[in-house]
């Protein structure tokens, strides 16, 4: 099963709706009751959850008996390579069927449900091609958008930072007191009895202590990006308390005041007339130097994790970026550096600035697309 089908759950309760009544073809008892249960139970798994917890989650709620449990397994993997298989020969046709449904009800999401409410299975198709065509715009560099794609990577972008946020935001860690039904630990810890649910797991939310320092190079260099990363860090702080966003040139700006504004587009103007020198030269050092003069004492400390959206390319004093960065590191938790330029395949980190500032970071990763963006949550 590939891990894109996890998700978005308009696409995957549907499919686990199909689901149920393939197993009703292979002989399970299974009807709304049991369907309610998959779906509940669904709820529970969170956007970032490895996918074989999937499969334990629904083995739990469809396999009543032995027998249903001794062929569950192979149903279930039969069932998601065929469906695989459906979307690979549905994406060439994608883009037109993506229009069509959009035109007719508004999101893939709303014609699926509708379709499945009048006994009407063939959109199942459809929704599945259009899900699978913005998985690989998902993966897409942004510098290669088309015009006309840009409003739905904008969405798919909000709809990330906004999930990261909230995940971040709600981390919960294991109690033995009874507050909170834990079902993913309850489901591990009992998959040694067969399934029968004997011992039971807790959750409460931890408390939230992260602090997240966010710098975003917007010189010219990153003309491509820097609107992309910063509508990222728009929809992040709009969900997540503990943030500090910068952005930088020749020299820093703070603008997390900015990004409070009621919606991207006023945000964004606000952040441009703030930075005079946006899009121009870099000056990598000399803003970092400014951030840990001015502001290092009171945001960096050992719960503060440090992300920086740069190409690395500085036309200021390198040795300055080098001790700035050594400083910032040794304050900080850790330090991401995410590259749009990494995305590639050929990337090797040559330029005087990203060579001084290696030896001082945590985590460096591509910030090309909407699926490196996701992936910053495992980094964090």
């Amino acid at each position: 099963m590939s891990t894109p089908l996890i998700q978005r759950q308009t696409s995957l309760s549907a499919n686990i709706v199909a689901f149920c009544r393939f197993l009703r073809q292979k002989g399970f008892t299974i009807g709304p009751r049991e369907e309610a249960d998959a779906l509940r139970a669904l709820s529970t798994l969170g956007a970032f959850d490895a996918p074989e917890q999937l499969q334990l989650c629904l083995r739990a709620t469809l396999a009543r008996t032995y027998a249903q449990l001794r062929v569950f397994d192979e149903l279930y993997t039969q069932y998601w390579r065929e469906l695989d298989k459906a979307v690979d020969s549905k994406l060439k046709h994608a883009k037109e069927k993506r229009n069509q449904s959009t035109r007719k009800t508004g999101t893939p999401g709303l014609q699926s449900i509708k379709s499945w409410l009048q006994g009407n299975t063939s959109t199942e198709e459809t929704e599945m091609a259009t899900y699978s065509t913005q998985e690989v715009l998902s993966r897409k560099d942004f510098s290669l958008l088309a015009e006309e794609e840009l409003s739905e990577m904008a969405a798919m972008i909000h709809r990330i930072a906004r999930t990261l946020a909230l995940r971040e935001s709600r981390r919960r860690k294991a109690t033995n007191k009874p507050l909170q039904l834990d079902l993913r630990r309850t489901l591990r810890q009992n998959m040694r009895r067969g399934g029968e649910l004997l011992e039971l797991a807790h959750f409460k939310p931890a408390r939230q202590k992260k602090q997240i320092v966010l710098l975003c190079d917007v010189s010219k260099s990153m003309d491509l990006y820097s609107r992309f990363l910063l509508q990222f860090v728009y929809a992040f702080q709009s969900n997540y308390r503990r943030i500090e966003a910068f952005a930088f040139s020749t020299q820093l700006y703070r603008v997390t005041p900015a990004l409070r504004q009621r919606d991207f587009k006023s945000a964004l103007e606000e952040v441009a007339l703030q930075v005079s020198g946006w899009s121009g030269g870099t000056k990598i050092g000399a803003s970092l130097h400014q951030f840990f003069r001015q502001y290092g004492n009171r945001l960096l400390n050992r719960q503060t994790v440090v992300i920086i959206m740069s190409d690395g390319w500085d036309t200021g004093d390198i040795a300055q970026l080098e001790n700035s960065m050594r400083r910032i590191q040794h304050k900080a938790a850790k330090v991401i550096w995410l590259n749009p330029l990494a995305g590639s395949a050929q990337y090797e980190a040559k330029t005087q600035g990203m060579q001084a500032a290696m030896p001082y970071i945590d985590v460096f990763a591509p910030g090309h697309s909407v699926e490196s963006l996701r992936q910053l949550y495992h980094r964090l």
